[in-house]
């Protein structure tokens, strides 16, 4: 494995990143005279989960009003497109493609025509049984216009024989496998539904009467909503003028298995996810790290932003300084004319800059939250050690990802991760530390005991709680690749 990436693959590619990536956010209003508004606050506080598209879909007189673009948020709705979306209830979803190509036609909340009236739908998560489910409901006529594995759901829905929209819906989710938090919009109904495993967070606030859904917490906070309390796995709540009902139709004995990795780097650190800090939780996770992989240092230096806060815990427990040594660059874009006079990193230094004020000569032990490929690793030690680091130290805090995600990460294939084909000291080598340490199994579990909760750590045991269904190659839509920025 080589030291340097020619750009701009890198740039070009986020997938390169050392990183798993965004998934998606939802967020949902019911009763509130300015929803839109409101859920593009949301919508803002759950960027983070998805940087490639976002829409929203407001309904008013029983019309959905649809605005969907690729992008961020704030570049996407200004002050005219929101004035546009008007009603009291919305739905919104901000995506970054674990399932579906890159497109603004795969771009949520999904929008359908029922005899019901019209539905709208934002989807968390990845069902493991949607090519199977695809080729089927194609093999009766229908005509799917995404290539994202949610659209299964719409059609379903549509299918169904049972008569209210809930029970329909509970109809088409009884049939797929996998993770799905997810909000449905109808003209005077909001229904949030989590899959029986509980793989993908779900929230509840109120704000002015109003109920909110929430992919995470701090969407909550920013509204200034109330966290009620999250959904359970398997739990379906109907919202209908300001009142809520629960439904659990789904097999209760089902173990739950939330994602560890939503603690550990995908969620805000200022979110609570199953009553649990997620702050409190990577600190936490730190110190365990440190307790397990001890180093003589000067330094306790994170790999900003996913690393900062096991760093902190590491740097309390060892008893060193903790410095931000290396700083990051918060508004990268994904294109980038690269100077005609090449310049060496290029690539990592246009997201990272180390500070050699604080590093010359010092023992630094470096923390991140994983390590996927390994290339940025590579060229943040180069860079630490060309900044006058005298020894650079690599502390993870999560167990080597040994196998991809199948439940709405987007990870490399197996044979890519560089954990399934190297072992520490390998590892060590190849990125050029002084030394490598990860969190055990064991550290991870005795800190994910205090959430009192089952988890999903297969990326990290190899252990699967369902099994992937292939049938047939994922679904190419050719003729769709024109799109516009928006389709208000």
């Amino acid at each position: 494995m080589s030291g340097s990436v020619t750009f701009p693959q890198t740039l070009l590619n986020e997938r390169l990143d050392d990183h798993f990536h965004d998934q998606c956010g939802v967020f949902g209003v019911q009763g509130h005279p300015e929803a839109a508004n409101i859920t593009y606050l949301g919508l803002y506080a759950l960027q983070h989960r998805g940087q490639e598209s976002a829409g929203i879909v407001a309904v008013d007189a029983g019309q959905h009003r649809v605005h969907r673009a690729m992008g961020l948020v704030a570049d996407i709705f200004g002050e005219n497109t929101l004035a546009k979306l008007t009603g009291r209830h919305a739905v919104g979803h901000v995506r970054y493609s674990t399932s579906g190509e890159s497109q603004l036609l795969n771009a949520q909340p999904f929008c359908a025509t029922t005899d019901a009236g019209p539905v709208a739908i934002a989807h968390n998560g990845n069902l493991v049984n949607a090519f199977a489910i695809r080729r089927e409901l194609e093999g009766r006529g229908a005509i799917f216009s995404t290539t994202a594995d949610s659209e299964v759901i719409v059609q379903l829905l549509a299918r169904s024989r049972e008569k209210t929209l809930e029970e329909r819906l509970i109809d088409s989710l009884s049939r797929v496998k996998g993770a799905f938090s997810l909000v449905v919009m109808t003209s005077d109904t909001l229904i949030a539904a989590r899959d029986p495993n509980g793989f993908r967070p779900l929230s509840l606030g109120r704000l002015d009467g109003a109920w909110i859904v929430a992919s995470e917490t701090c969407a909550l906070d920013l509204i200034g909503a109330t966290h009620e309390r999250d959904l359970d796995p398997g739990e379906v709540v109907v919202i209908k003028r300001g009142r809520l009902r629960t439904l659990r139709p789904f097999d209760r004995d089902r173990p739950e298995h939330f994602c560890i990795f939503e603690h550990i780097y995908f969620a805000r650190p200022d979110s609570t996810l199953n009553g649990q800090s997620v702050y409190t939780f990577r600190k936490e996770l730190g110190r365990v790290l440190a307790r397990e992989h001890p180093v003589q240092a000067d330094l306790v230096v994170p790999v900003l932003d996913s690393g900062n806060t096991a760093a902190m815990g590491y740097a309390e427990v060892a008893g060193v300084p903790y410095e931000q040594a290396i700083i990051r660059n918060h508004y990268v874009k994904r294109t980038f004319i690269e100077p005609a006079q090449s310049i060496r990193h290029f690539g990592v230094k246009v997201k990272h800059n180390a500070v050699s004020e604080i590093l010359k000569g010092k023992r630094v032990v470096l923390v991140d939250d994983s390590i996927i490929r390994g290339t940025t690793l590579i060229k943040l030690v180069t860079m630490m050690r060309s900044a006058g680091a005298r020894e650079v130290h690599l502390r993870i805090s999560s167990p080597p990802t040994i196998g991809p995600c199948h439940y709405g990460i987007d990870t490399p294939t197996r044979d890519e991760l560089i954990a399934h084909n190297h072992s520490v000291d390998e590892i060590c080598k190849i990125i050029g530390a002084d030394s490598l340490g990860y969190l055990s199994i064991e550290g991870l579990h005795q800190t994910a005991a205090s959430m009192k909760r089952g988890f999903c750590d297969a990326c990290f045991s190899d252990d699967y709680p369902i099994d992937v269904e292939t049938s047939g190659s994922p679904p190419q839509l050719s003729l769709f690749r024109t799109v516009s920025q928006g389709d208000d």
